[in-house]
């Protein structure tokens, strides 16, 4: 059977559902971000000056993007998935003969996608505030893909785990935000006691920030292969965690 179809019909409903409503998916980021650069690197960043040899400004410009990617990609999926759940929308994939890796494929496809362009949102108006060669194009684009393939795997699983729309957003508000704040998106990690270096090491945040980083002004903090090797290994772990609970209907089949 060719499952193309389906696959794309998830897709493009996703692609559809969150630019119907681009005031709220789009234009949110874009005003954020903005206020990061005015703030935090005009006004404080002048008085900080260089990091790593880099401008403060040119510093936190990686980090503020791929904290986009990280929250967004992860909003797109949780929040969808499990509106189709809540509305009973979720029984019309359950009885059509679609297997569990295509659902999957189509929803994290469609995280994927909303992290990746919010990503560039970021990244045209971050070129309004800073100036700077890309260092390093491959090594940018494949750490900016995997972290949108790994946070939309997570909001995948917490979609299915979840009972109530307080459920989706514990993890966004208490977990996510935290670790983004403490990986390194405004500061050096070396810049820490060495007791809260060795803390931070068990952020996984702070491995993307620090490779996007490197791929964009060529400063990092962190192994570069250590960090493909990490999320890698997330990535198929989450992915067969959540075809697993695909297949045992948890969360779905209740």
């Amino acid at each position: 059977m060719n499952y193309s179809i389906a696959f794309k019909t998830i897709v493009f409903k996703e692609i559809y559902r969150f630019l119907r409503i681009w005031p709220q998916t789009l234009l949110p980021p874009a005003i954020t971000t903005t206020l990061y650069f005015l703030i935090f690197g005009k006004l404080i960043g002048d008085r900080i000056g260089t990091i790593s040899g880099a401008s403060y400004m040119d510093y936190i410009v990686p980090g503020i993007i791929i904290m986009s990617v990280i929250s967004h990609s992860y909003a797109n999926v949780v929040s969808s998935f499990y509106s189709t759940k809540f509305q009973r929308n979720i029984e019309e994939l359950l009885v059509a003969p679609v297997p569990n890796w295509i659902i999957l494929s189509g929803y994290i496809s469609g995280g994927i996608i909303r992290g990746l362009l919010v990503g560039i949102v970021v990244a045209l108006i971050s070129l309004l505030f800073a100036d700077f060669a890309v260092h390093n194009i491959a090594i940018a684009l494949s750490t900016a893909l995997l972290t949108a393939t790994l946070f939309s795997l997570a909001g995948f699983i917490n979609a299915l785990l979840a009972e109530s729309f307080d459920d989706i957003s514990i993890i966004p508000n208490f977990v996510l935000t935290p670790l983004s704040y403490l990986g390194g998106v405004f500061y050096s990690v070396a810049m820490l006691p060495t007791v809260w270096q060795t803390i931070s090491m068990g952020n996984p945040i702070l491995y993307m920030v620090n490779a996007f980083r490197y791929g964009l002004i060529g400063v990092s903090d962190i192994d570069i292969q250590l960090t493909f090797i990490m999320m890698s290994g997330f990535i198929v772990t989450l992915t067969l965690f959540s075809l697993y609970l695909l297949y045992k209907g948890i969360g779905i089949k209740n």
